[in-house]
């Protein structure tokens, strides 16, 4: 007969995990089942405020019994010692009538270690009360005490399963008999449906409980669609209409629906577990209701998490109705948690995007489909003959860049760009590239479940036309890749196509690429930026980083750069922004490389290796490889850059005297955002 008396029921989740298929187990929330990280939710959660109330609670015992051996009459005695009895069963009865939810359970975890925490509390109130010269009582709570909900069937089982193989273990390692026949009795409390919808399509909803806990799906926005299916999609999205925004990552929803029964009076206190990107972007909507009419009281903005050899980042909130009072965020004592799961002195989660920096700043184009091709077969095209429209191909062909190929070495992709105004007729008088697009993009594009996509299949899916536009009579632009661990701007021919993955600055002049490049612009993208969900590397968003930034007057990106080419504060910083060509040198040092020109003109020069051995030492040469190592002469060109910046803005002295912090850099440029905007400042 096997013994499962010592079992860790977190080992039956873990095995059903196994048998899942990754996806699946992102669905499930499986990843994060770490007792550590459960633990920094229930403790906050459950535990802390249980023992804060007992220490209430036990301290007006204390009181009643010492009054108690004080009387002088056995009537003023006898009423103070039932008094205080009377206190501890209202304290243990409290404790027997408190519940807790897992909205998204899956295999238990949560719940096992909710229950034994609150058995935990039970025992140590009976043996304190005892120490005070109680009658302690025999353990109450119970598997009862925890609720949950579970799409899964089989999941649901092992939860319960789960519940009741930790209950059995409590009660015998605290010398306890435990249930018997039947030693595991059914536990309808944890119920096998939909946490967010009803069968119909209308919002689920939870039962009445005290605190909510768990580590909901963490589906990004994205992916929902194609892993759900748009008719559950849809059906969500209209539940919660005008609660979330559509793109919004699944756990947005367990959020919401935690907040809202928390403002119908049937839950006091909520914490999860999710991804660090619920602190960014359109994910934030979740939390702001939170924070302007409730509190985030505890929270870990970034926490690292390995799950089958790769690491992820996770954010863990605890948030309640109730405003004002102190919070801890990593771990440290703060005033006030904002949306975005920092506590600095300014909410950079009110930064306002600024007029003058509108129609600056594009995300590169997103092509849905194989349209990108090799160097070689680009080149094969551009010289072959004019095509039965008399045009070269060069009208449809251009480098293709992205963000590797900003980080790392170039790549040489090309991509087809038909545009978004010519026909499908149009296209294939372009014989080779339609010829090949007909035979690998068509049939990419009849799978995509946008029926404009697939009517169109010839475009690229956001061809982003404004940047077209914007960079029209400009020789070259400013390129950042989006998620990055180094914040590095960079020129490129305004010839390229920057992906998605880029953000693209319509902007030609040295002195908005020094700013940019600026340790005071990073320091803002820091605060301001998103945050990539898998590794910890910050996100660059056109509207929430470069739109809100406040550039120094007279130096924004609205004016003309001709308009203040004879600014000594431009020119200083255009001197300093020379760095770039001091990386240039770095990257492509002219021993070790040769210019080549394209094989048609109107397209960048290729750099080559000069032999094998250059190329071998090209590979070393990364702008990530380079700011990893900060060289000196690195170090000292960002030096000057900075101080040219801060001499703009007028905080040269400052700057130089060691006052520029990075916490004044924030202040002082978030107070700038505000008054651009027309928003109050406060003193």
């Amino acid at each position: 007969m096997l013994d499962w008396s010592e079992i860790d029921p977190s080992i039956l989740g873990t095995l059903f995990e196994r048998g899942l298929d990754p996806d699946k187990r992102s669905q499930l929330g499986a990843h994060y089942t770490d007792r550590d990280k459960i633990m920094q939710i229930v403790g906050p959660v459950i535990v802390d405020p249980l023992m804060a109330e007992w220490a209430e609670a036990k301290g007006r015992i204390e009181a009643a019994l010492d009054r108690a051996r004080k009387a002088k009459a056995k009537a003023t005695a006898t009423k103070a010692e039932t008094e205080a009895r009377a206190i501890f069963s209202g304290f243990l009865d409290r404790l027997v009538a408190f519940r807790v939810l897992d909205p998204a359970c899956g295999s238990g975890n949560f719940l096992y270690l909710a229950l034994l925490a609150l058995k935990d509390i039970e025992h140590r109130v009976n043996l304190e009360a005892e120490a005070l010269g109680l009658q302690r009582e025999l353990p109450r709570v119970g598997p009862e005490a925890v609720r949950g909900i579970e799409l899964n069937p089989y999941a649901a089982e092992l939860a319960r399963v789960s519940v009741w193989i930790g209950e059995i273990q409590w009660m015998r390692r605290n010398g306890f008999e435990a249930a018997k026949n039947p030693i595991l009795r059914k536990l309808g409390s944890i119920q096998n449906r939909d946490a967010l919808l009803n069968p119909d399509g209308t919002r689920a909803d939870w039962p009445a409980v005290d605190v909510v806990v768990g580590n909901p799906p963490f589906l990004g926005g994205k992916k929902t669609l194609s892993e759900l299916g748009a008719d559950y999609m849809k059906s969500l999205r209209t539940a919660y209409s005008g609660r979330l925004p559509n793109f919004s990552d699944l756990v947005c929803y367990w959020f919401a629906q935690a907040w809202d029964q928390m403002q119908d009076g049937r839950l006091d206190r909520a914490g999860f577990v999710a991804t660090n990107s619920i602190r960014s972007g359109a994910n934030r909507e979740a939390l702001r209701p939170i924070i302007e009419k409730g509190r985030i009281f505890q929270g870990w903005s970034d926490e690292s998490w390995t799950v089958d050899g790769a690491a992820v980042r996770v954010s863990m909130i605890c948030f309640d109705k109730f405003l004002g009072g102190s919070a801890v965020l990593d771990g440290r004592k703060v005033n006030r948690i904002f949306s975005d799961l920092t506590a600095a002195s300014s909410d950079f989660t009110q930064s306002a995007p600024l007029a003058e920096n509108k129609s600056c700043a594009f995300i590169g184009v997103q092509k849905s489909g194989p349209f990108d091709v090799s160097g070689d077969l680009a080149r094969a095209w551009l010289m072959s003959p004019v095509n039965p429209n008399s045009r070269s191909n060069s009208d449809i062909l251009r480098p293709y860049l992205n963000g590797a190929s900003i980080v790392r070495r170039p790549q040489d992709i090309w991509i087809i760009d038909f545009g978004s105004d010519r026909s499908e007729a149009e296209c294939s008088l372009y014989e080779l590239p339609f010829q090949y697009a007909k035979e690998h993009i068509f049939p990419n594009r009849m799978q995509n479940n946008e029926k404009l996509a697939r009517e169109l299949w010839w475009q690229h899916w956001r061809p982003r036309p404004e940047l077209t536009l914007a960079s029209k009579t400009l020789s070259r632009i400013i390129l950042t890749p989006r998620v990055a661990k180094h914040r590095i701007f960079v020129w490129r021919e305004s010839a390229v196509v920057p992906d998605s993955r880029l953000i693209a600055i319509a902007r030609d002049d040295d002195c908005c690429f020094g700013i940019l490049s600026s340790n005071l612009h990073e320091r803002w993208t820091m605060a301001t930026c998103s945050w990539h969900g898998v590794g910890n590397d910050p996100t660059y968003n056109a509207k929430s980083c470069f739109e809100t930034f406040p550039f120094p007057e007279g130096l924004t990106p609205n004016i003309p750069a001709a308009d203040y080419a004879d600014d000594p504060r431009a020119q200083k910083i255009a001197a300093a922004a020379r760095l770039n060509e001091l990386r240039e040198n770095w990257l492509n040092p002219a021993d070790l490389v040769e210019r080549v020109p394209e094989v048609v003109p109107g397209y960048p020069d290729r750099i080559l290796p000069k032999d094998e051995a250059a190329a071998k030492e090209l590979k070393k040469r990364t702008l990530t490889n380079l700011y990893n190592a900060r060289p000196a002469w690195l170090d000292h060109a960002h030096r000057a850059l900075d101080e040219a910046v801060a001499e703009a803005y007028g905080w040269g002295d400052d700057w130089r005297a060691g006052k520029l912090t990075d916490d004044e850099i924030l202040a002082r440029l978030f107070r700038l955002n505000q008054e651009r905007a027309g928003k109050v400042v406060e003193a």
